[in-house]
């Protein structure tokens, strides 16, 4: 079994933390495993973070992210952090304070480095061709990590059908990771 890591797109609720909770309350109803809160462009990050929790919680959902802030992510009690590949430094902050350390990867020393500090998990992409994400890894790629790797790999990057879901699902990676999949 697969498990599903679904992350938010601010295109979805801007600023508003009403939006939020709906879309949020979305994709609940679609029995993801895990969500990440990523928003790179919001005035509001803090305040939006805490209604994404505020809403997981409502919801009895246990398994919420934060992206890039483990600060934050205690402070609002999230399961943990989805860290981006410029702060391997925080690893060992995020697991000091208890949090799912999850790290974003897009090569094998990456996923190695992401492994020695301590790391739960990590996303790797992009698997399939994304919007401006580089040239796709492919499924053979993934397969070859997963199989030598130690350490939760998520498939990300392009994640859009069910085929493709069962194409990640055959190498035997941890999760798949989509904003897409789980809006579209």
């Amino acid at each position: 079994m697969i498990f599903s890591y679904a992350i938010t797109d601010p295109q979805y609720y801007g600023d508003n933390p009403h939006l939020l909770h709906v879309s949020i309350e979305k994709l609940l109803c679609k029995k993801v495993d895990f969500i990440c809160f990523r928003d790179k462009e919001s005035a509001s990050y803090e305040l939006l973070a805490q209604s994404f929790i505020l809403t997981c919680k409502d919801k009895n959902f246990q398994k919420s992210l934060l992206h890039g802030d483990v600060q934050l992510a205690c402070k609002l009690g999230a399961y943990g952090v989805h860290l981006s590949s410029k702060q391997f430094s925080k690893i060992s902050n995020a697991k000091k304070q208890g949090l799912f350390c999850v790290v974003s990867t897009h090569n094998e020393e990456e996923i190695h480095q992401a492994m020695a500090l301590g790391a739960d998990a990590v996303t790797y992409s992009p698997i399939f061709s994304t919007p401006n994400k580089g040239i796709p890894k492919g499924l053979e790629d993934l397969k070859e990590k997963v199989a030598k790797i130690n350490i939760k790999i998520i498939a990300l990057g392009g994640i859009i059908s069910d085929k493709q879901i069962a194409e990640i699902e055959s190498t035997n990676a941890f999760a798949f990771a989509s904003i897409r999949y789980f809006i579209d």
